[in-house]
């Protein structure tokens, strides 16, 4: 339940376990009236979006600098996660704004926590009183101090006094908040996002920066590496997106690749491979209303972010290119990954984006990159983008997700085939050339595989294999099921047709017009 003013506690009683105020940022606070006017109803909105979408029941009121919240979740989840709130405090008392009252308040709130302990009161007041912030800290100090040692540099225990018009306001912390800007007020952008540490970051930057986004992903590595991807973005779009309802756009570049090692010679490949994305990037951009995209490279990085090949890649986009990790060092980059949820789920991603064999062109110059393209197939790339799989990231089922990403019925080229059945049933039939791990081997040994394969795997029906695969995939390695076990591959080794996809899992993914 939401309401636009919410009934003051009764005098001395403590507030619900929900009972919050929230502070805005410093680049609200200091906009002018209307664009903050507008700010502070976006982060209303946000605010309220993130206590619903988490299941709770909440209460909203808000005046000219604070948010004060009720609701039947612990104040730091998810609060903690909406850009716009400096910071915050549970509160744990409310009361008149009499001294009298707020000293006997904060002696029953707080008597027994400062109780042989250092502490330090600190009060501040907004609004017609007959007593000061300092005459607050005096009086509640001398009360609590009579078990208690004031020590106003070092406490142990912190006593906050807000006194707001014809309430005052009792608490004990004060929680760091997202920072930033209302997520939404600067407008919209799609992001190119890999999964990898980069993207993620140069994503969430944005976030923080109040920019609402979709992202755009460019499959080179399969079903696995789309998973892997997905849930990065679903880490994004469930814990930072509050307010807005992002979705991701995954398209198959395996064909892009290959018309790019057509029209240009190796040393351009990974440029004209940039180029490409952007295109796709701001394709899908125009058709959602963005003002930009998004990337995550940093200057120097790898060879198509030197300042000279940024240059050549730019032209490439119809609209501004924004990159938050510019002069960022791989680093901090990780570290901040840490701090937003994604380490975890990036240190598993293979890298896919290295497309060239040859030595790569450090300093491209946009005419020469022009030159190259001049034989490139436009149909190739406008193909992927009508194929293009949306999915609604706020309403994504990993669970889903997962299982369509664990069968395949094609073995891909140079995939490494394992038969995981007893050596009986292998040398009866096996796929030809496909290496023999029973599961229960495999099943504790897999990490010992190089991670730069792509592994194909197959039991009597599909299943046990799919388990395997999935345990595999969550551990970052690029591997499948094949779909039907050994019917499916013997079907297919005997020219037929594969198992019917009905036996598989539907796809997450629609395709988008």
């Amino acid at each position: 339940m939401t309401d636009a003013r919410a009934e003051p506690l009764p005098e001395g009683r403590l507030p619900a376990a929900g009972d919050v105020m929230l502070r805005l940022t410093g680049e609200i606070t200091t906009k002018g009236r209307r664009t903050r006017s507008r700010f502070q109803k976006r982060l209303v909105e946000n605010v309220r979006d993130a206590l619903e979408s988490s299941g709770a029941s909440c209460r909203l009121r808000s005046d000219w600098s604070r948010l004060y919240v009720r609701s039947d979740l612990p104040a730091d989840r998810p609060l903690a996660h909406v850009f716009g709130i400096g910071t915050f405090s549970p509160l744990e008392a409310e009361c008149g704004a009499e001294l009298d009252e707020i000293v006997e308040v904060g002696r029953r709130t707080f008597g027994g926590r400062v109780a042989g302990r250092a502490f330090a009161v600190r009060a501040r007041r907004a609004g017609q009183h007959p007593f000061s912030s300092q005459d607050v800290m005096r009086e509640l100090g001398a009360a609590l101090g009579t078990a208690a040692r004031v020590d106003l540099s070092h406490p142990e225990v912190e006593v906050f006094v807000e006194v707001r018009d014809e309430r005052a306001l009792l608490y004990s912390s004060r929680l760091a908040g997202a920072g930033g800007l209302p997520l939404g007020v600067e407008g919209r952008a799609v992001c190119l996002l890999s999964g990898g540490f980069d993207s993620a970051v140069a994503a969430w930057m944005m976030l923080r920066r109040g920019v609402a986004l979709d992202y755009v992903f460019c499959n080179l590595g399969g079903e696995a590496y789309q998973r892997m991807v997905l849930e990065v973005a679903e880490v994004l779009a469930a814990r930072w997106s509050f307010g807005t309802r992002p979705t991701l756009l995954a398209l198959d570049f395996h064909p892009v690749v290959s018309e790019l090692r057509r029209a240009f010679r190796p040393a351009f490949q990974q440029i004209a491979l940039k180029r490409e994305m952007y295109r796709a990037a701001s394709s899908i951009g125009r058709r959602l209303g963005a003002d930009a995209i998004v990337t995550g490279e940093a200057v120097g990085q790898v060879s198509s972010q030197t300042l000279a090949n940024l240059r050549a890649i730019d032209d490439a986009s119809s609209l501004p290119v924004l990159r938050p990790l510019v002069g960022m060092d791989k680093e901090e980059i990780i570290s901040r990954s840490r701090r937003i949820g994604t380490y975890d789920l990036s240190s598993r991603v293979r890298e896919y984006c290295s497309i060239s064999t040859g030595r790569p062109a450090t300093a491209a110059s946009p005419e020469t990159v022009l030159r190259e393209e001049q034989s490139l197939d436009a149909e190739v790339l406008a193909r992927s983008l009508r194929e293009a799989k949306l999915f609604d990231l706020r309403a994504l089922d990993m669970n889903r997700v997962a299982a369509e990403s664990v069968f395949v019925s094609a073995v891909p080229e140079n995939a490494v085939v394992v038969d995981t059945r007893p050596l009986a049933s292998y040398r009866g039939w096996h796929w030809k050339g496909a290496e023999h791990r029973e599961f229960f081997d495999l099943l504790s040994e897999y990490r010992d595989l190089g991670r730069d394969r792509t592994y194909v795997l197959y039991c009597e029906f599909g299943l046990k294999s799919a388990r395997l695969a999935e345990l595999m995939q969550e551990a970052g390695y690029e591997a499948y099921s094949f779909l039907g076990g050994v019917k499916g591959l013997r079907n297919v080794a005997a020219g037929g047709r594969p198992v019917d996809s009905e036996a598989a899992p539907p796809r997450q993914g629609a395709s988008v017009d």
